[in-house]
């Protein structure tokens, strides 16, 4: 039996394992994002926030970059590939997170589940969707040009 060269055993395993670190590099910084959220809800006693700046305007600053980076994971990093489908599964996972984290709150001294907050994260992440499908429009069309 002729020795099999190592390198020609692996070589399939190459492109699955860019195939992983290319997902583990869309997906990582979505969970460490998440994360980040989940950790400043867990304070119980909220400080001023900068500027003068509204608890719901923070909601939706902080849920506009769970958007940008959930459009990003989901459209695989190419732009052009945000969709409806897209816009509209980015909006369905922040909003289940954020829901997720309003009732997490029920659980810490000093914070409470508030409708207006959950709202707030939707509108954010709507927001970085709809200029994540813009975006994927404007690349779309120019690509075709």
């Amino acid at each position: 039996m002729a020795d099999v060269p190592v390198s020609s055993l692996t070589r399939p395993l190459v492109p699955a394992l860019r195939s992983l670190s290319s997902r583990l590099a869309l997906w990582v910084p979505v969970v460490l994002y998440m994360t980040l959220i989940f950790s400043l809800s867990s304070v119980s006693d909220v400080p001023a926030l900068p500027g003068g700046m509204s608890d719901k305007s923070a909601h939706a600053l902080l849920y506009a970059g769970l958007g940008i980076l959930l459009v990003r994971a989901l459209a695989g990093g190419r732009g052009t590939k945000v969709g409806a489908g897209t816009f509209a599964l980015t909006i369905l996972i922040a909003a289940v997170y954020g829901l997720s984290d309003e009732i997490h709150q029920l659980f810490v001294p000093g914070r409470q589940f508030d409708l207006r907050d959950l709202a707030a994260d939707g509108i954010g992440a709507a927001v970085a969707a709809g200029l994540g499908w813009a975006w994927g429009i404007i690349r779309r069309r120019s690509a075709s040009l």
